[in-house]
This record gives C-alpha cells, structure tokens and sequence, in this order.
C-alpha cells in the first residue's frame, strides 16, 4: 500500500500539482501539512528532486520542527539537506552568509523587543522627542509597520511631508536604523527586509538561491505580510515552482501586518495558478463544523469553502449565559471539574479561550479556588525575564563585542562600581570616535574626565570579556555559562539576597542551562552565535507544551494552530468580541477581521464547544452590560441546545419593534460596589435578567447611567470639552448615528478616544 493512498482526492490532487505556481486553501484541520510532508515525499521519492533543492517555510519554530520530523519520517535519507524553517530562521541562515554584502558584519545581533525599548528610549531623549505625547512603543510600531511594507527611513520621510507626527516618526526610524547597524544589530522586521534588500541589490546571490531552490512551499501563506511575500515572490521567479499554503478564514493577524490581500489575490499575480479546496476536516463534529461555516459565510472577503467531515453530528453547541463575569468563571471551573470528576475529559482535554489577555485573571482566581491546575499561554516570555536577559547579555558580548546594549546591560552587573556618569562619558568618547561602546571601555586610559581610579574600574570587565572570549576555542556552551555563573558570582549574590523571587530566578537560571544542554545535544557542532540566534527566534506558541495535563487559558490568537476537544470561549459579548472599539469604527474589514477570529475559535474544538455570555462585566474600572455578541447570533438556533435570550425591557425603553431581538450597543454604568461571586443583586436590589437599562431603572441603579440619547450635543468640532476621566481635550469629530452621535475627542493626557455623546457626558469649556 502506497503512502499516498492514505489521501483523499483533493489532498492528493495537492501532493501531485508540483509544476507551476499552486494555492491549496485549506480549511481548519483539514490536513494541509500532511499534503505539504506527503507533496516533499514525492518530490523526493517518485520525481527525484534532490532534497537541496526544496524549501518549506512556516511562522513558528514548533511548526517548522513538527514538519521537519515528519517528513523524516517519511522520506529518511536525504530529508536533513531540505530547507524546512521559519521565515525569520531563513532570513538569517542567508544573512549570516552575505550581511556583510549589506555593510554589516556576519556574526550580527538579534534585537527582541526589549533591547528596541532602549534604543527608542535613547533615541527620544536625543531628538527631544516629548514621549507622553508621542510614546515609544508608538514609534516603534509605526517603524515595524513600514518595514513590513519595505519602506525604508528616506521613503518614509518623503511620505511623512506636511505630517508632524509622522515627521519626528521619521526623524527616529532614522536614528534607529543608523543605532542599529553601529551596534552589529538587526531587529526582527530588519531580518526579512534586509534579506530582501540583499537580493534586489545583488543579482549574484539571489541567483544562486533561485537556482538552489527550485520548488518552494508555504504554509499559513494568509499570515504573511508585504515583505514576507515580496521575499518568496523573488525567490520563486526562478523556478515558478511556488505551493502556497493557507486558509483566508484563518487570517487573523492584520494587526501584526498580515495581508489578507496575498493569498486573495495570488491568482492576478500568477494567473496560471491551480487552486486546490481542502474541505473535508479530521478534526472536529458536523455540528461544530455547521457552526463555524454559518458565522464565516458572513463576510465577503472571503475564498467561498465550505467545511464537513464524516466522523458524525456530535454534541449540539452548548451556549450558557450569566448575570455576571464572576458566574461565567464559576461556571466554566466547575464544569471543567466535572468533566474530570465523571471521566469525561482529562485537564489538559480543556482550553479556555478568550479575546483579551484581562480575561484571564477571574479565570485564574477562580481555577486556584477550586485547585485546578492550568497553565496561561502569553505570560512573561522565559527569555524576558531579567535574570535571563543578564546572562544572555553576557553571552551576546562574547559573541559580538559591537552590540552596545548588551554590554551596557552587564557592565554593572553584579555591581562593580560602574555608575551612570562614567557610562555616559564612555558613550561620547564612542560616539566622538565613531566605535563600539566596548572598543571605548578598552580605551579606557585615553578618555579625558574619568580619572584614573574610574578607568581601573573599567579594565577588569574588559579583561573578564576577553577571558571568556579566549575560552571559547575549548569550552563547550554549557562549560561557557557555568563559568559565567561562577565568576562574576551572579547566582551567590542572589543566594544571599533577601529578594522574596530570588529562589525562582535561580531556578530560571537553571532552566537555562538546561536549554543550553538540549541545545548541545541536537548540534553537532553547536556554535554561540546558533544558540543566541534561536533563542531569539522563539515565539510564544513555540512554549504551548500541555504534557502536564493542565487546562490551557489563552487568547485567540494564541490558540490558532492548537486543538482541543473541550473548549469554552468566554466572553461572547458586543463590546467585548467583537470588541468595542471595532463596533464604533464601522469598517466592516475589522468586522470581518473579528469574525475570522470566531471562526478559528469555534474550530479548535474537537467534540465539545461551550459559548459563555456574561450580562455584566467589569472593565477598566467600569461596569459594562453587553448584548450577547452577533457572532454567536449567527449560528442556528437548531444547532445550540437553548436559545438566546431575547430582552425583556428594551434597553433604550422604545418600542421593542425598533430593534433587533438583541440589541448591539454597548451600555456602562458604575455600581456602588463590585458584584461578588454568586451574588447577582446590585443595593441589595435584584437584577433584572436581560432587562437592560430599564431595568437596571427599576433595580434602583439607574444614578450615573446614560439611559436617554438626547439630541444634538452643545460642542461641536473644534471645541474644547471635559471628561471626568480623561480630563481636557479638543473635539476632532462630532458623527451623527441611529442611535446616538459618535465623538471623536483628543485628550491632552489621555490621547485620541471615541465614544458615544450619550454616555461620555462631556462639557463644554
């Protein structure tokens, strides 16, 4: 029996279609990376295709691994010389070649989110920039963004003409690009648009890789962003030989830059391309499947597919509603123990998902209640936390002496007497000089204004870097870190400090030296420069391990790619998904985008799906009542074992004609205290279910809430107006509505906001 008998009729139509440019749009769990292992078999196998000459890349390094296993599983012999990777692995595995071609050197840094902070940081104080007006992370993020689309410093600033903001934006991507190569450094978004740079700019080498690879494949293809495709665009113009991969459904990262428009739009620009539908799905019931396509066929940019499977109907789609938040956690802790109690489901069976990580801290509360373990996906990354990034700052400048941050970050660790004037004055002789920070620290004797007793202080840092530097010719990684360890006495000092966490970052610290053991034991010629490379390049799904049998609680975006066959999505409410902010924008392609969201969490569940609706729910502070969201109105009613409640006032005491049976706004109030667990009355009065604000009226509540939508408000654009909370502003927009005027204010404090007239209560000043 053949390996490829094991397919269905259209996974092996994808197996078999290797000529010329092909799209496999393929549903959730639908197989695709079995079509993708079997297609690289083939190629190997049945065609003869040497396994130099095949590239498959995904988005996370779990995925690259799990792919790389399998294929190995299958093909054997000559599946190790396959390029199976991420496209950041990729980027750097060429970069490391050619960066120099760039006017970088080839043992460069990897910069994580932390190390750009500080750059942005040094940079705002340099160009006077005002960071509570114009924060860092902002700039930063407007930085990454043109990267994705490949827009370099100059480009950017020509667009930037007339813009202030968008000028003094330029004004620092300028100076973080110019602080990033005196450093030997690269950022993330750097390793993709300088690889593409590489090969626009030099004919040679993008030949040689176009002639290496001669069929490429793609996985998650609607995840990839303008740079993403522009890279594999010019690596497939050799061979046209390009599989792309992916579901339009499942595009849920626009936020991160994903382009939705690359994988709707790959047959304009391969016009021969054969287009493949995976619809068949192994992984989930009919009714689960009914579900998730009865909400998606509600968007219009979409690739029509619809999913079905023959493993049976299953159980219908549990949906349960609350008075408040506290009830949903409740609910949801007790009924995974039950579950665990009547032999239904194992722990880690079950998964709670959720739209925002804030969701999570009742969760949290209420599964330590009950003694429940659980594990929540999105926490402080292991190679975040501060001990870590100390002795990987250690690591990084034995490898690259030019990165300044790193060396900056450990010149005073443990503490050598080392203070921030004599830094300072370090960095103007660096700067004056035009060196690395550590070639200053080596010219300590020449720097006029330190004295002599501030450069001794200095020597011995640089003859402690030089040591290990010489070390490194005949110890191990392992040998490396423990001498770190030892020497600068990092571990004692937190030994024989009182700090209450100090126990866990010594086991923190374990745990790396751990990681640098398993990092040995798969290389056979392990170098620094691999090992800093991919811890650099570690996502946070690369960490979602459940062996423990745990239940995982995780955002939706972090679930994509997972499956579980009990899961609950809390929190289905307007206003908090789809979120508030997405409601009142009114662009329907962030509509779209929140409803493919709820796609993807309908289908990671395999047997079992439980939609949680909490009528009250506290947050930032304020107390929200919310309609049950449209998202889960778009399922049939015969698909839910209840129905949804219809209001039993109408929220805006009108004639209920004018509205639908659940209404989509969202309403605040703040209670004169916070609804406990199980407690469901407000003032010792009781609430009213599904009452809306009449009824928060008649439950003696209805002090401070906006319950009327009067007409015209007495400020208009351009008018300076007060907020309780948000303080003063000016009126940038004033949108009339069905219901109420949308205000678009920028507070001088807190920023750009818009909300409804009715409910934001603002003066005129």
């Amino acid at each position: 029996m053949s390996i490829y008998d094991t397919l269905n009729e259209q996974q092996k139509k994808g197996v078999f279609t290797t000529e010329g440019p092909v799209l496999i749009l393929a549903g959730a769990g639908s197989g695709k990376t079995r079509v993708l292992t079997h297609r690289i078999a083939y190629l190997i196998d049945e065609l003869g295709v040497n396994g130099w000459n095949i590239m498959a890349i995904t988005f996370t390094n779990k995925a690259a691994g799990e792919m790389k296993e399998r294929v190995e599983q299958l093909v054997g012999m000559g599946s190790e010389s396959i390029w199976v990777t991420t496209f950041h692995s990729s980027c750097v595995r060429i970069l490391r070649r050619y960066a120099d071609r760039l006017g970088y050197d080839n043992n460069f840094t990897i910069y994580d989110t932390d190390d750009q902070k500080s750059v942005m940081k040094d940079i705002c104080k340099k160009l006077l920039i005002d960071t509570k007006m114009l924060k860092e992370r902002s700039i930063l993020s407007a930085i990454s963004s043109a990267k994705d689309e490949l827009v370099p410093p100059a480009e950017y600033a020509l667009n930037a003409a007339g813009d202030f903001r968008k000028q003094k934006i330029a004004q620092a991507y300028q100076e973080y690009q110019a602080a990033l190569k005196k450093n030997n450094a690269m950022d993330f978004d750097d390793l993709i648009m300088k690889t593409v740079e590489l090969f626009k700019t030099d004919s040679e080498v993008l030949g040689s890789y176009q002639r290496r690879f001669k069929y490429i494949m793609v996985d998650e293809y609607q995840d990839t962003n303008t740079a993403q495709f522009e890279l594999i665009r010019l690596l497939a113009d050799g061979s046209r030989n390009l599989c792309v991969v992916g579901d339009d459904d499942q595009s849920i990262y626009k936020f991160r830059g994903a382009n939705i428009r690359n994988i709707l739009d790959f047959e304009k620009v391969y016009p021969e391309a054969e287009v493949i539908r995976l619809e068949q799905n192994y992984r989930s019931t009919q009714n689960v499947l009914d579900a998730a396509n009865a909400v998606i066929r509600n968007n219009k940019g979409r690739k029509s597919k619809t999913l079905w499977t023959d493993q049976g109907e299953g159980s219908r789609i549990h949906f349960r509603q609350f008075d408040n938040a506290y009830e949903e956690a409740e609910f949801v802790a007790d009924d995974v123990k039950r579950k665990k109690r009547e032999g239904i489901a194992d722990y880690g069976g079950c998964a709670v998902l959720y739209r925002t990580n804030a969701q999570a801290r009742l969760l949290e509360e209420r599964f330590v209640v009950e003694g429940i373990p659980y594990d929540v996906v999105g926490g402080i990354n292991f190679y975040a936390r501060r001990e870590i990034k100390d002795l990987l700052a250690y690591l990084k400048t034995i490898d690259n002496g030019r990165d300044d941050l790193a060396v900056k970050r450990i010149i005073n660790i443990p503490k050598r007497g080392i203070g921030a004037a004599t830094i300072a004055k370090v960095q103007d002789y660096a700067d004056m000089r035009e060196i690395s920070f550590y070639d200053a620290l080596r010219r300590s004797d020449e720097i006029t204004g330190l004295g002599k007793s501030t450069a001794a202080k200095l020597k011995p840092f640089v003859t402690l870097m030089q040591s290990f530097r010489s070390k490194l010719e005949f110890y191990g990684l392992e040998d490396l870190i423990k001498d770190i360890i030892e020497t600068t006495g990092y571990v004692a000092e937190l030994e024989a400090s009182n700090e209450e966490d100090a126990e866990n970052r010594i086991e923190n610290i374990d745990e790396l030296i751990s990681k640098i053991v398993a990092f040995e034991e798969i290389h056979d010629q392990p170098s620094l420069g691999e090992f800093l490379e991919e811890v650099a390049l570690v996502a946070d799904i690369d960490r979602v391990e459940n062996d423990g049998n745990r239940v995982l609680l995780m955002t939706l975006h972090s679930a994509k790619g997972l499956e579980f066959p009990h899961v609950y999505l809390a929190g289905m409410e307007d206003g908090i998904f789809p979120s508030y902010m997405t409601i009142v924008s009114d662009d329907p392609d962030e509509i779209e985008e929140e409803r493919r969201l709820a796609y993807v969490g309908i289908t990671r569940a395999k047997e079992d799906l439980t939609l949680c609706y909490a009528k009250m729910r506290m947050v930032r502070g304020e107390t929200q009542l919310n309609a049950v969201s449209r998202f889960v109105k778009e399922i049939p009613d015969e698909l839910m074992d209840n129905h949804l409640p219809a209001p039993k006032i109408n929220p805006m005491d009108v004639p209920s004609s004018k509205f639908s049976s659940v209404d989509s706004q969202v309403y605040r109030y703040k209670p004169a205290a916070i609804l406990k667990p199980k407690q469901t009355a407000v003032e010792n009065k009781p609430f009213i279910a599904g009452g809306g604000l009449g009824a928060l009226s008649a439950a003696g509540i209805s002090k401070g809430a906006s319950a009327v939508v009067g007409g015209k408000p007495d400020y208009d654009a351009g008018d300076r107006v007060k907020h309780v909370k948000y303080g003063e502003g000016t009126v940038l927009d004033l949108e009339p509505g069905a219901r109420d005027y949308k205000v678009t204010v920028d507070f001088d404090d807190a920023g750009q906001k818009i909300m409804y007239a009715a409910f934001a209560k603002l003066i005129k000043i």
